[in-house]
């Protein structure tokens, strides 16, 4: 009877700080409809960038060009889900069965270093938190996607996505990233292009598009399989 007592007691004082917790973060969320209307003309990311750079003496200059959604090329939206969100129109910001794997192995590895991020997940980290992995820091991601996904439509939250995202060292954004590596507007990127920019995603500071390192090659053939598969291109 007392071990009973026990583990009721245990389980409901887990659980009241469980629910204390998520309410206290919930709180605290950035507000995130201005986002409807503006564009933001900074984030986290660059204003993180910005104080590393500067803490080794050294300048930093962002480069980005804000483009509306119809501007960007449906064939670069379709690579860039592929690549890193298959399911970004079926979920509501957070996809629980590309999650479940991750977490598996998180959990018996002890860390946090796997992906299974969502764009919207992916747009809440570069607008308001880091690239720092730990669980809190996933847990706020979280709520902010879920924010997020309340609070716009899908459509806004790619084309936030597609103009914030960290492309390289001080580029963000697919316009920005396409001026800097093929000297021509996102509109206008071939096919090739399109899959080698939407390749780097994952890896923004350690891969160039127009390189051909071994891990970008493979990413590259990938992408092109999955196209291929979905029947974006013959």
């Amino acid at each position: 009877m007392r071990l009973k007592i026990f583990v009721l007691y245990t389980s409901l004082t887990v659980s009241v700080l469980c629910i204390s917790f998520s309410l206290f973060i919930y709180l605290n969320l950035p507000d995130v409809t201005y986002l409807k209307n503006i564009n933001p003309k900074i984030t986290a990311f660059m204003q993180l960038r910005k104080e590393q750079t500067e803490a080794q003496n050294e300048k930093y200059y962002i480069r980005q060009n804000w483009v509306s959604f119809q501007t960007i090329t449906d064939l670069l939206k379709k690579a860039v889900r592929i690549s890193e969100d298959a399911s970004f129109y079926d979920h509501k910001g957070i996809d629980y069965d590309e999650l479940k794997e991750p977490i598996k192995k998180d959990f018996e590895e002890g860390t946090l270093v796997r992906g299974g991020s969502t764009i919207t997940q992916q747009l809440a980290k570069n607008l308001f938190l880091s690239p720092e992995k730990s669980f809190l820091r996933k847990i706020i991601e979280y709520f902010i996607a879920k924010r997020l996904e309340n609070e716009l439509s899908k459509e806004r939250i790619f084309n936030l996505y597609l103009n914030v995202i960290e492309l390289g060292p001080g580029i963000f954004g697919v316009e920005a990233a396409s001026q800097h590596y093929f000297n021509k507007s996102v509109q206008n990127l071939n096919i090739v292009e399109i899959v080698r920019l939407a390749a780097i995603i994952s890896r923004p500071l350690t891969e160039n598009p127009t390189k051909d390192s071994k891990w970008l090659k493979w990413k590259v053939e990938w992408i092109f399989h999955k196209m291929k598969l979905y029947k974006y291109i013959d």
